[in-house]
Parts: structure tokens; C-alpha cells; sequence
């Protein structure tokens, strides 16, 4: 008979998630080192998705990780081998997709932590298969068909699987992703940035509907502070293969006969691109004849001597294009150019923001880098059709277009000066027009009569500006004055006896500048600026009564007033002699400061009493028509 128990039996502990993770890994290494069954690989994975708590989803897709990359760095997914094997290989290869996919979820998911982790996984993966496809290649690879799905996830932005997950704003990049990407990835690694240039404008293509996307490419693109400008900065990899210098091809006239051979030497060269393990072509490279840059001018020459090569873009294979510098503009400009007319489609609720927030970056960021600049020339010229803040900034890539790369846009100044209406000084890109118009105006060969309506038409809109507007108006047209005294003229006017009536000649309803008949005026409008109530303003406006003996002004000391700047100055001044705010009356004298015909009454009032209430109400100002001081300062 057995003996009897004291204490129950102990019962079998259950295992936290923790261990149940740790020990479906243990399980997974040993069964990859001894080339076992990976079946626990789908258990493992079927777990990560059950958990709703984030520490464990980390622990399982961090698990996941290391078991891949033992996968991958074993050549369990190379290609080859027996019938057996290519099922299991391509078991091997579904698992994986799944928990891409899974993981490209997470860069939604509500917790920050998930979605750092998550990235940085699937550009440590991408690694791994690039370096492993490599070996099966004589020339370096990237793993494509893995990195479009991230371009998909950071472009398209699928929702999160985890349980519990709280959805944010669907479709949208979320910031933390999009600022760790750009700043570990695209502004450091030059592949990444090459093949992330290509494959977005390629995924904008697919989805013609879908504004989400483009916003998405917007934000990328317009935070891309950094691209190569010389073949030497083409120096940084994050598939570390890629950074082998390729052999670059040779301008070679066309071989004789159809039958040429090429030797075993040259085959690295050849424009054939690479076939991946599904049969399909590695890169369609019909849109890069395109953007090749020309080679007969002398812009396209001066490109062809910058990439160090003399080879057309369309030529190249991938390794090559990647270490081409006229490549990356190539891919650059395409992606750009597949994503403007995207961003001013009509019937889009944030139109303006995004063609706002493109323009802001064109004539710094993206026209030096283009191809060929005039390419975007279209778009921006729609652009200044929007009017407002939109067209300003167009307006400013417009110039840039005609200055540096020889834009002809015999309109500019024409459309320049519809702009000078009553808004414009009321917008909050006032200081950045101001400087534009500066820019604009600067050229000594331009006509008197044009500059004449530009001064005039901001003279005019002064009668209605805020005083921030005219302490800008003021030092411009001083300014303009000074560089160009054929207008001299119109601050010495003083009546207009050339026309029938005697009055203003100035057309201010003419459209064109060259017309509007202003070099005939004057700036009288200037000159009612002496008496503003401002003291700024009127203490300003008196230097056109004075000798042209001053130096310009410099406009950046008055372009960044605000009602609040002026308030500031007013409230910190020192006063030197202190205003009458107020005074006091002694009772009775009232009648001796203010004489009024009513006060006659008064002394016709027997009692004392009642004199003393009258003087008691001239000292406190309540007498009707007797305090005027008190009358001025009335505001009710």
C-alpha cells in the first residue's frame, strides 16, 4: 500500500509566453542544424499573431527573425536540388512572405516600438537576401521581389494584425517610420535610394485612385536632403556586394554583321538585365532612353564627363546604373515626374497642401537634380494658375527655370503682376513674396515702365495694408527708386495737367504692365502714408521728401514685422516725455477752462447745494456738453 500524501501532487507548470517562444526556437535551430523538419516554423509564427501584448509580439517576431536568418545564411533557399526539396523550399519561401507581410502590418501598429522593430527587420532580411542571392550570380544582386514589399508597406501602408491593435489614420505613413527610413536608409545608402526611387514610381503606377500613396511619396521625397552631385559620392551601400566597382560599358560603334560574338570578358557588360528565380526580367529598362540625358548638346556632355562614363543610362545594368550617376537622376527625375501630376489632380480635398508642400522644395531640392530641369516645366506653369500662396511658389520655381536653365516664359512678368492684388499682403508667405519680387525686379535692363506699375500698383494696395504690409512696401520702392532713377519722376508729380480731367492717369484695371499708363502718375498714395497713425509708418514714409542720399535698405530688416512685432516695439520704447493721459478740475473753474453758454444757467440756481453739485459734475467730466476731455477718450 502506498503511503498517503500529505500535500497534493504538484501540478505541471504552465509556460509563459516567454518560454513557450524560447522554446520553439530552441527546437527550430536544432532542427536546422540537423536539417530536421521545419514544421514548428508555422507554430511559431501562429503564435506571434495570437498575442495582443506588444512585449510579446516583439519577443516572437525577434524569434522569427533569427531562425530566417539561420535559414538563409544555411542556403536552405537557394534554388536547386530534388522535387523533395523545392517543396520544402518553397514552404520555406511562404512562410517567409507571411511574416513579411506580417511584420509590414507593424510598421501600423499603435505601438512606436513595433514599428522601429519592425523595420529594421525587414532591412536586416533584405540584407541577408541580397548577399545570399549574390552568391548564385557572378555580378552582385538585390533581392528585389523582397524590397518592393517594403516600399509597399511604407507607400501603401496595410493595417496592423495584431489582436487589439488600435487602428490610427488609415493609409498614412506614420512619422516615426518615415523620419527612421529616411535617416538610416535613403539619405545614407545609396542602393537603397537608387531602387527606392525606381520602385515607388513604378507602385504609383499600379494604383491610379489611390491618393495615399502619392502623400506618402510626398513625404518621403520632400524630406531627401541628400543626393550625389559627383561619381565619388556614390560611396555608401547597404548590401555591402553592391559596393564592388563594376566594369562601366564603352561607347562602341555597331559591330559588322549580325553573327558578331562578344567574349567571355564583356559579357559583364552586356545590356541584358539579370533573370530572377520566377523568370521575370529584373528591371524593365524601355522608360530610362527617356530620361538619358542628351549627349550631342553641351548640357548632356557636361552630365556624361560628371558620371565618369560614357555610356547611354538605357545601356547599363543594374550594378552599373547604380554606381552611374546619371542613373540616379534618371530614376530621381522619373519618380518626381510620375508623382507631380498626381498631387494636382482636381476633386483632391488636400490638393493645395500637397502642391504647397512640393513647391516649397522644387527650386532647391528636386530642379537641380532633374535630368533635364524643363521636363517639369508643364506642371509649375499650371501651378502659377492657382493663384494665391500656390502660385507664388510656382512663380519662384518658374524663375528659377528661366534663370538657370534658359526657360522661355514671355508672360512671366504679366502674370507676375496679377499677383500684386489686395490679398497678397495679407498672406502668410508675404516676406517670401517680397523677396521673390526683390529677385524678380533686380535686372537694370528692365523697362521703366514696367517697374513704374509694380511700384504704383504696391502704392495703391498701401491705402489698405496692414502697417507690417507698408513698412515693406516703403524701403522696396525706395529701393527700386534708387536703382532706377528714370522713376524719379513720380515722387516729384504734383498734378497730371497732360490729361482732360486732370486726374490719376493710372490704369489700375489694365492687366498688362506695360500699359497701364503708370509712369505717368505718382505715388501720392506714398505720400498720405506721412500722416498714418501709426508713427512707424509715418516716420518711414517722410524719407521721400528727403535727399537720395541714403544707402538702400536692406529689405530683411522689414520683412518679418507682424502686428505683434510692432506692438512689442511700441510697448518697449522708452518714453522720453510722458503724455497728458488725464487731468483734474477743481470744483467751480470748471466753467473758467471749458466756457459753454449752458454754464449761464448755472449761476441764475439759488442754494448752495446745488452750485456745489454742478462743480462736483464739471470735475467729474459727467456734464453734458461741458468735459470735452472726457468726451474724446469716450470709446462706448
Amino acid at each position: 500500500m502506498p503511503p498517503v500524501r500529505s500535500l497534493p501532487a504538484a501540478k505541471k507548470r504552465k509556460l509563459s509566453h516567454g518560454d513557450e517562444i524560447k522554446a520553439l526556437e530552441t527546437r527550430l535551430a536544432s532542427c536546422i542544424a540537423n536539417n530536421d523538419s521545419l514544421n514548428p516554423l508555422a507554430d511559431l509564427f501562429d503564435l506571434a499573431l495570437t498575442f495582443s501584448e506588444p512585449q510579446d509580439t516583439s519577443k516572437a517576431i525577434y524569434a522569427l527573425y533569427r531562425i530566417y536568418v539561420l535559414t538563409i545564411t544555411g542556403g536552405k533557399l537557394e534554388a536547386g536540388g530534388d522535387d523533395d526539396a523545392k517543396v520544402v523550399k518553397a514552404w520555406i519561401w511562404e512562410r517567409l512572405d507571411s511574416y513579411v507581410s506580417f511584420l509590414a502590418g507593424l510598421l501600423k501598429d499603435n505601438e512606436k516600438s513595433l514599428r522601429t522593430s519592425s523595420l529594421q527587420i525587414l532591412f536586416s532580411l533584405l540584407k541577408y537576401l541580397s548577399t545570399s542571392l549574390s552568391k548564385l550570380h557572378p555580378t552582385p544582386q538585390f533581392h528585389l521581389t523582397h524590397f518592393r514589399k517594403i516600399v509597399a508597406a511604407l507607400l501603401l501602408c496595410p493595417p496592423s494584425l495584431r489582436p487589439s491593435a488600435q487602428a490610427s489614420e488609415p493609409g498614412k505613413l506614420e512619422p516615426d517610420v518615415r523620419d527612421q527610413f529616411i535617416d538610416t536608409w535613403l539619405s545614407v545608402n545609396d542602393d537603397v535610394r537608387w531602387f527606392f526611387l525606381r520602385e515607388s514610381a513604378t507602385l504609383l503606377g499600379k494604383h491610379p485612385t489611390d491618393d495615399r500613396p502619392a502623400e506618402n511619396l510626398l513625404a518621403i521625397l520632400s524630406r531627401l536632403t541628400t543626393f550625389p552631385t559627383d561619381p565619388s559620392e556614390l560611396n555608401s551601400w547597404w548590401v555591402s556586394e553592391l559596393g564592388a566597382k563594376p566594369k562601366m560599358p564603352k561607347n562602341k560603334k555597331k559591330r559588322k554583321g549580325k553573327n558578331s560574338t562578344v567574349n567571355n570578358e564583356d559579357s559583364e557588360d552586356d545590356d541584358v538585365p539579370p533573370k530572377r528565380e520566377d523568370g521575370e526580367d529584373e528591371e524593365d529598362d524601355d522608360w530610362r532612353k527617356f530620361f538619358d540625358e542628351p549627349a550631342d548638346d553641351g548640357e548632356g556632355s557636361a552630365s556624361k564627363s560628371k558620371s565618369g562614363g560614357g555610356a547611354r543610362v538605357y545601356k547599363m545594368n543594374v550594378h552599373q546604373s547604380l554606381h552611374s550617376l546619371a542613373s540616379n537622376r534618371a530614376v530621381f527625375t522619373r519618380a518626381w515626374l510620375t508623382l507631380l501630376p498626381r498631387l494636382s489632380e482636381p476633386g483632391g480635398s488636400s490638393t493645395k497642401v500637397l502642391v504647397t508642400r512640393a513647391l516649397n522644395v522644387m527650386h532647391r531640392g528636386v530642379l537641380p537634380h532633374l535630368t533635364r530641369a524643363v521636363l517639369v516645366m508643364d506642371w509649375i506653369s499650371a501651378c502659377v494658375d492657382y493663384g494665391g500662396s500656390v502660385g507664388l511658389l510656382a512663380l519662384n520655381a518658374l524663375f528659377i527655370l528661366m534663370k538657370d536653365y534658359n526657360l522661355d516664359y514671355p508672360a512671366f512678368y504679366t502674370r507676375l503682376y496679377t499677383f500684386l492684388d489686395r490679398e497678397v499682403l495679407h498672406l502668410k508667405y508675404r516676406a517670401r513674396f517680397f523677396r521673390m519680387l526683390e529677385l524678380f525686379l533686380s535686372s537694370t535692363h528692365l523697362p521703366a515702365t514696367l517697374l513704374a506699375s509694380f511700384i504704383k500698383r504696391l502704392a495703391r494696395l498701401s491705402l489698405t495694408a496692414p502697417p507690417a504690409g507698408i513698412i515693406m512696401i516703403i524701403p522696396f520702392t525706395y529701393n527700386t527708386l534708387k536703382k532706377h532713377p528714370a522713376l524719379m519722376v513720380m515722387i516729384h508729380r504734383t498734378d497730371y495737367g497732360d490729361t482732360p480731367d486732370g486726374n490719376d492717369p493710372y490704369n489700375p484695371m489694365e492687366p498688362n504692365p506695360l500699359f497701364s499708363n503708370a509712369l505717368a502718375s505718382s505715388l501720392w498714395e506714398l505720400n498720405t502714408q506721412r500722416e498714418h497713425y501709426h508713427s512707424a509708418v509715418s516716420t518711414l514714409a517722410k524719407i521721400f521728401s528727403e535727399a537720395f542720399t541714403k544707402q538702400a535698405y536692406s529689405t530683411e530688416d522689414f520683412l518679418d514685422h507682424t502686428y505683434a512685432t510692432l506692438f512689442d516695439t511700441e510697448a518697449g520704447r522708452k518714453i522720453k516725455k510722458e503724455p497728458a493721459l488725464a487731468m483734474e478740475l477743481e470744483l467751480g473753474k470748471g466753467a473758467d477752462l471749458f466756457p459753454d453758454p449752458s454754464l449761464a444757467a448755472i449761476s441764475s440756481r439759488e442754494g448752495e447745494e446745488e452750485d456745489a453739485e454742478m462743480g462736483l459734475a464739471l470735475g467729474a467730466g459727467v456734464g453734458v456738453g461741458v468735459d470735452v476731455v472726457s468726451q474724446l477718450w469716450c470709446f462706448g
